[in-house]
C-alpha cells in the first residue's frame, strides 16, 4: 500500500509540475527566455514539447487557466517558430498582440453581459404588469 501512495504522490507532482510549464508557454517572455538559453535547440527539450501535446485532450486541457498556452505549444512544434522566439522584437509583438486580443475579448464580453442584463430586465418589466393583472383578476374571483 505504501508503494502505491508513493507512486500516486509522484504522478501527482509530476501532473502538477507540466501542468505549471505547459501554462508558462502562454508567456512570450518567458518563450524568449527559454530560446535565448537555447532549450529550442536540444532535441530532448523539444521531443518534451512533443510529448506534451497530451494536454490538448479534454480530460487535461480542463485544468488549464490559461488555454491559449495550447496553440504556442502547437507552434513550438515548428523549428522557424522557434527560432523567430530568439528575437526580442518577435516576443514583443507576440504579447502586444495577446494584450490587444485580451482587451478586445473584455470590451466584447462586457458588451455582451450588458445585453443581456438589458434583455433581463426588459422581461422582468414586461412580466411585472401581466402579474398584476393576474393578481387583480384572482382578487376579483
Amino acid at each position: 500500500m505504501p508503494v502505491m501512495a508513493a507512486r500516486e504522490q509522484e504522478d501527482r507532482l509530476r501532473f502538477q509540475i507540466e501542468l505549471e510549464f505547459v501554462q508558462c508557454l502562454a508567456n512570450p517572455n518567458y518563450l524568449h527566455f527559454l530560446a535565448q538559453r537555447g532549450f529550442f535547440k536540444d532535441q530532448a527539450f523539444i521531443n518534451y514539447l512533443k510529448y506534451l501535446q497530451y494536454w490538448k485532450e479534454t480530460q487535461y486541457s480542463k485544468y488549464l487557466k490559461y488555454p491559449h498556452c495550447l496553440h504556442f505549444l502547437d507552434l513550438l512544434q515548428y523549428e522557424a517558430f522557434r527560432k523567430e522566439l530568439a528575437s526580442g522584437q518577435c516576443a514583443k509583438f507576440i504579447d502586444d498582440q495577446q494584450l490587444l486580443q485580451w482587451q478586445h475579448y473584455t470590451r466584447k464580453r462586457m458588451r455582451l453581459l450588458n445585453q443581456q442584463a438589458e434583455l433581463s430586465q426588459q422581461q422582468v418589466q414586461h412580466q411585472q404588469p401581466q402579474q398584476q393583472q393576474q393578481q387583480q383578476q384572482k382578487s376579483l374571483s
